[in-house]
């Protein structure tokens, strides 16, 4: 069963992302956060989640993903994977950089969600599919869309 923390400023979009990864037989949501800065101290207290489902954005005077994902990374968590409406080079090549395992656009279909959290629970990095593609996770290099 992976276990899977999310984190986002829109209770909707929470609700409907527990809603999807509970409906899978393989994935249990196992905490829900409001804002980066709440996932990063569950994160620094030892969150039981196998992976981080993040954000990128949470308003003005709030850690973005990208920022969070840097701190996650340094104390050793689980692997994140950003969930954004933005789909800029620099927002998504900033997360990529902080050690983000992938990104998906919040429009991905269901079955793209789910499969990009296996691959980040297996360690396989993932990103959005070519056509929405601005970065390859992992090589540093800047990839066409």
């Amino acid at each position: 069963m992976i276990a899977v923390a999310l984190t986002d400023d829109h209770p909707v979009v929470r609700a409907g992302l527990r809603a999807v990864l509970d409906g899978q037989d393989d994935m249990r949501v196992v905490a829900e956060h409001e804002t980066a800065e709440e996932l990063v101290e569950h994160v620094l207290e030892g969150i039981a989640a196998d992976v981080l489902l993040l954000d990128l954005r949470f308003g003005e005077g709030r850690l973005g993903g990208a920022a969070a994902t840097r701190q996650i990374v340094a104390a050793g968590g689980p692997p994140v994977l950003i969930l954004t409406t933005y789909d800029s080079d620099a927002d998504i090549l900033a997360a990529i950089e902080a050690g983000a395992s992938g990104y998906l656009l919040k429009d991905a279909p269901t079955a793209e969600l789910a499969a990009a959290i296996r691959a980040a629970a297996a360690g396989r990095p993932r990103s959005a599919p070519p056509s929405s593609a601005v970065c390859s996770v992992g090589s540093g290099r800047r990839g066409s869309p």
